[in-house]
């Protein structure tokens, strides 16, 4: 697939002499929903960059648990790749293409290089490592920590983009979302429905109650 010079510069600007390789060996892939991205054990090659859509980075628990760490979406890097890449460590996670996704594939070596030459480069690579690490720290609080009321609220809230869209998941995707059980997630689902907040359906979930929802959300982050 073709890359136009319109992206090349929204991501690598064309001034900077030291990206003048990486322009050229940058390549654009397509990755269809739920196509694999990478695997555990699996060695790290490449540094990915979201053009458009999202990868869903997780990991699976001791008790055969699926848990998401976080989602790579529009302009973000994944930080496990380019903690792989600098460490030359293999992947300990999985990533997965949760709708289409359009994303900028660049060599290790090429990133190396970059890393090296640009200081604009370094500064959207180290930018990028530094708040998704903020961000996984504040996820293992919430798993070890939380309460799964107000995590599963923010969630619903979140995911139907304030109460406008039904939340397109299963039980067991949410609970993977949350970093617990089905069941758990289950029996709280049908507490929120008996309140009128939500209306489960086959597959999603209708917010009905939105501002009950933020408030709960709201529950733990205020104390």
């Amino acid at each position: 697939m073709a890359i136009t010079a319109a992206l090349l510069d929204r991501f690598f600007p064309v001034d900077d002499a030291g990206l003048t390789r990486l322009r050229d060996q940058v390549r654009l892939v397509q990755l269809p929903a739920g196509q694999s991205v990478f695997h555990p054990g699996d060695v790290c090659n490449n540094y990915l960059v979201v053009v458009d859509g999202c990868v869903r980075v997780q990991v699976l628990s001791a008790g055969g648990r699926e848990v998401v760490l976080y989602r790579v979406g529009s302009g973000e890097s994944c930080v496990i790749t380019t903690s792989c890449l600098i460490s030359h460590e293999a992947y300990p996670a999985e990533g997965i293409a949760d709708r289409q996704t359009t994303a900028l594939v660049i060599p290790q070596q090429v990133f190396d290089e970059a890393l090296g030459l640009s200081a604009d480069f370094r500064r959207f690579v180290f930018s990028s490592q530094g708040q998704r690490l903020g961000e996984l720290i504040q996820r293992i609080e919430d798993v070890a920590f939380g309460r799964v009321d107000t995590r599963l609220a923010r969630l619903l809230v979140d995911r139907s983009h304030n109460g406008t869209l039904p939340v397109a998941a299963t039980h067991q995707q949410l609970a993977s979302e949350l970093g617990t059980a089905r069941e758990v997630i289950s029996r709280q689902l049908k507490v929120f429905e008996r309140k009128g907040w939500i209306a489960v359906r086959r597959g999603s979930v209708e917010v009905l109650q939105l501002p009950a929802l933020q408030q709960m959300g709201d529950v733990e982050a205020g104390g």
